[in-house]
């Protein structure tokens, strides 16, 4: 027997578009000789629908779907979708052959944490669910129901020969081998070999990574899918087992973050309908690298970057950008952002009298950068990429209404030390980031002879103690038993608490670790726990 694995990205809430997509490729299942196709979770409605999901008529219109769904002959199907059945809705798999329906299965366990939040919407499902094809018994799983033991063993007990299983998995770094090692466990619990089909593609802060596989019954990779693209993958079945079939190479750690920033911002672009991208470019790493995933993503015909220089912008700043631009071929433009800023400084004149310049001064400067970038993107089109880093939005080194406006924040979940190493990795695949730009001191150039460290600890420090309070959550007293100094550990908390407010106005961005600034992190803003 040939299963096929429709590993493939769809759009959230375009349920006739994804419908035609699963068409598609349960066609190209049968030319390749596939008795029976599975989608990933809610492969229908894309993954996840949120609050859709408390619509009768977005379940009404998935039915009409599955109606059409059903005409389909000459292969079975397993088919992710939601399904509202008296008073209660379910995140669920229904099986198809022929024009009849051989069963549905109900999610058994649903996530409730880090970017999941299943028990808002669906019911869990309380039976399993085993199907017979060519006289093979398949049950069917859905994603977090192989992370723990008893449903895969309930198949099991119903006569399961082998195990399918639906997934809307999104990425963070090392979740690859996660799921592996997960799957691997079910296998050695069970005895039974076992099929993965994960989505591809970004929607919103989520991405999704692909990677479907198979494992035979000793809890060997037999068949693998390639990361980060649309792919129809054929598994067999012989004598009992899965057996060896393609196996695509997966990406290191650091190609995979890069990657998924790169599937992030082109989906992000594309399904949202903008017809490109648009950026300030100001000479340093953080937007180096944000012009560098656009072009990947987008392709250097659609888009567009700005150098916005004032007097504090150093020349080798310019010329690097300039530099840059030669090697990509992007539009680019060049606005001096020093007249403005004086006009706004003279209206301000008397209302700052007898006050000393500070902070406000450098956050104007940023402001009409950002002005200018909104002007362009309303007048072009262009979506706005943000280039602030993980770093900064933890201390609030960023400017609300500044270099926090756009539409998109490409880097929100990458730390400042990742950026460097991501950096290093795309121009050893073609050199396109000016080496200056890597190995000069970071500054935001708002003031005559700044650098990031006047006003933070230095990085690798500031993102060692982020990656163990935000991502590790442990608390600042286990963080200065580790051997950090406690000075700088109660200053990072410290900004973190207190720039709050402006993470919860930023732009989503893609997630790349365990614990992003989204949907995974939901603090109070007035806050008084210390």
């Amino acid at each position: 027997m040939r299963i096929a694995l429709a590993q493939f990205n769809p759009i959230v809430g375009d349920i006739a578009g994804n419908t035609q997509k699963i068409l598609a490729l349960a066609h190209q299942a049968i030319a390749a000789g596939a008795e029976v196709l599975l989608t990933p979770e809610l492969a229908l409605t894309g993954y996840s629908p949120e609050d859709l999901l408390l619509r009768d008529h977005f379940y009404r219109a998935c039915s009409v779907a599955m109606d059409e769904l059903l005409e389909l002959d000459g292969i079975t199907l397993v088919i992710g979708h939601p399904v509202k059945l008296g008073n209660e809705y379910f995140n669920a798999a229904t099986v198809f052959r022929d024009g009849n329906r051989l069963g549905q299965y109900h999610k058994m366990l649903l996530p409730n944490d880090e970017v999941f939040d299943e028990c808002r919407y669906f019911t869990p499902g309380a039976a399993p669910l085993v199907f017979e094809q060519n006289g093979v018994k398949l049950g069917v799983l859905i994603c977090e129901d192989i992370w723990s033991v008893e449903p895969a063993a309930e198949a099991q007990d119903a006569g399961a020969d082998a195990l399918l299983v639906l997934n809307a998995s999104p990425f963070h770094r090392n979740k690859i081998e996660a799921r592996h090692e997960m799957a691997r466990y079910r296998v050695q619990e069970t005895g039974l070999p076992l099929a993965y089909v994960n989505l591809n593609g970004g929607q919103d802060e989520l991405v999704f990574d692909g990677a479907s596989f198979a494992l035979n019954s000793q809890g060997e990779l037999c068949t693998q899918a390639a990361a980060y693209c649309d792919e129809l993958l054929l598994v067999d079945y012989i004598d009992g087992d899965f057996i060896a079939g393609s196996q695509a190479a997966l990406p290191d750690t650091t190609a995979s973050v890069y990657q998924a920033l790169v599937s992030g911002v082109r989906d992000y672009t594309t399904k949202n309908g903008f017809p490109g991208a648009l950026l300030g470019l100001s000479g340093g790493v953080d937007s180096a690298l944000t012009l560098a995933i656009a072009v990947d993503a987008l392709g250097a015909d659609k888009v567009h970057a700005v150098m916005m220089p004032s007097r504090y912008t150093a020349d080798i700043s310019v010329s690097d950008s300039r530099d840059m631009i030669a090697r990509l071929g992007v539009q680019y433009d060049e606005i001096a952002i020093w007249p403005m800023y004086e006009s706004f400084t003279q209206a301000l004149a008397p209302s700052f009298a007898g006050l000393a310049l500070d902070a406000t001064e450098e956050n104007l400067q940023a402001r009409i950068r950002g002005t200018l970038l909104m002007a362009l993107s309303n007048k072009g089109g262009k979506l706005v990429l943000t280039t602030g880093n993980k770093s900064e939005m933890t201390t609030g080194y960023c400017t609300l209404y500044g270099d926090m406006a756009g539409g998109f924040a490409v880097l929100k979940d990458v730390a400042k030390t990742l950026v460097y190493q991501l950096c290093e990795w795309r121009n050893q695949q073609s050199a396109i980031i000016p080496e200056r730009i890597i190995t000069r001191p970071p500054s935001a150039e708002l003031r005559p002879d700044q650098t990031d460290q006047d006003s933070l600890p230095p990085y690798d420090v500031l993102d060692a103690i982020m990656q163990r309070y935000v991502e590790g959550n442990q608390s600042a007293a286990d963080i200065i038993a580790a051997g950090y100094a406690e000075a700088d550990v109660l200053r990072v908390v410290r900004l973190l608490k207190i720039n709050e407010y402006k993470r919860r106005q930023a732009p989503v961005g893609p997630r790349i670790t365990r614990r992003a600034f989204g949907k995974d992190w939901r603090y109070p803003i007035t806050n008084r726990f210390s």
